[in-house]
């Protein structure tokens, strides 16, 4: 039987030991009450329940109406952007849907499509570059490679002027910084505001073909007075655009890497045609999810637990989507890397009517930098132990600080189709 902790479980924010305190989780049951950076919550890591929940009428994710302790909490809790902001992300109902709406054919397989000419394109321009280092140089492929991509990607979609993208770079790291304190993280966000604010300035001054243009524009057709998002709703739906479609993509390129690098016998099976990078994409998307934690969510009504427990009205949900990915339950072998295991169904994205709209974006770039990048470079090597590779500052973004590598001159006959 399950024993139920005398007090919550206190979450690392540095994400030090990750798999570690993931399987202290699902010792104690289907959920278990954790210390979030000081709020308390449930941590959620049973797959079948929690794909319950995220599709239940009686979970929220509107902080401001269901969160009894949202006015006390967000005054000081470094983590309080991800529940203040006004998007589909804390939307609940009716208003959930008429947001996501508006903003889903910005993801409609027709654009993601057109991106694709563009996303090679980058791809290999990075890789040239990556090219000219010379042989047998120490290279930090995460910032050389993992981190521009998706930075292009997401400025070139919603119009971000090439010489601010370093800058919005530096504020999104920020957002997913746990080890950040209130103080830090406020000033953060106001820089970040700053940033959406003058982003949406200048594209109402000179409209363009961006995702930024097409959201000022957009009106709810479903809506008996068609009207559009307020500017609040615009500029935070540009922050969740902007940080979700950047920073996920980085860590699931940095992850697929070093799952590749330290699996030979999987690359093996790639160069010899047994799997295909999309296998790799989910894999990975399976062992070391981009969002390991999401805050949060909230209880409408009592919520019975298969143990006995209650999660009661009013209180926050956390899913636990790293830990609920490797169930023992779910997956025969979770912690085994396995590029050709039948089934590497996951919560990378979501679940239900908050499910990730970014995804197949996402699964393009990830797809397209692997192949190149194993194209180009077939004899790439970790140039650190694994031991040393450090995770981010962070129990919501699952990514590693730096990736150091050692490239070589790829041999023609060595590529991966």
């Amino acid at each position: 039987m399950n024993t139920v902790p005398s007090q919550p479980i206190v979450l690392d924010p540095t994400g030090a030991a990750r798999h570690a305190e993931h399987a202290l989780l699902r010792s104690h049951g289907a959920a278990v009450r954790v210390d979030v950076l000081g709020v308390t919550a449930w941590s959620v890591s049973d797959p079948k329940l929690l794909k319950r929940l995220l599709t239940s009428s009686d979970v929220s994710k509107d902080a401001r109406t269901h969160w009894p302790a949202y006015q006390e909490v967000v005054r000081t809790w470094p983590l309080a952007l991800w529940v203040a902001v006004n998007n589909m992300f804390t939307a609940y109902g009716a208003d959930h849907a008429r947001l996501r709406r508006m903003i889903a054919p910005a993801f409609s397989a027709r654009r993601v499509q057109a991106l694709a000419g563009f996303v090679d394109t980058t791809v290999h321009a990075l890789l040239d570059r990556l090219g000219t280092l010379p042989a047998g140089e120490r290279v930090d492929l995460r910032e050389h490679f993992a981190y521009p991509l998706p930075i292009a990607v997401i400025g070139h979609l919603m119009g971000v002027p090439a010489d601010q993208r370093d800058a919005f770079r530096t504020v999104v790291d920020g957002v997913f910084d746990t080890t950040l304190t209130a103080e830090q993280a406020t000033a953060n966000t106001t820089a970040l505001q700053t940033m959406l604010t003058g982003l949406v300035a200048t594209r109402r001054e000179t409209p363009g073909d961006d995702l930024t243009s097409l959201l000022i524009d957009a009106r709810d057709e479903e809506s008996e007075d068609r009207r559009g998002l307020s500017d609040d709703e615009l500029r935070d739906t540009l922050l969740l655009m902007i940080s979700a479609g950047y920073e996920t993509t980085v860590n699931l390129i940095d992850q697929a890497v070093v799952l590749l690098l330290t699996h030979p016998e999987q690359l093996a099976h790639l160069r010899e045609g047994r799997t295909g990078w999309g296998d790799v994409v989910e894999e990975t998307l399976r062992m070391e999810p981009a969002i390991a934690h999401l805050p949060l969510r909230y209880a409408l009504n009592d919520i019975p637990l298969p143990d006995g427990q209650v999660i009661a009205r009013g209180e926050a949900i956390l899913a636990s989507y790293a830990a609920a990915n490797r169930h023992p339950n779910w997956h025969t072998d979770p912690d085994t890397f396995d590029l050709t295991r039948a089934s590497k169904e996951h919560l990378a994205f979501g679940h239900g009517i908050h499910f990730c709209l970014g995804a197949p974006l996402a699964r393009l770039e990830a797809a397209t930098a692997l192949r190149g990048l194993f194209d180009r470079f077939p004899a790439i090597e970790l140039a650190v132990p694994t031991q040393d590779l450090r995770p981010l500052g962070s129990l919501i973004s699952n990514g590693h600080q730096t990736l150091p590598v050692h490239l070589t001159t790829p041999p023609a006959s060595s590529q991966v189709s």
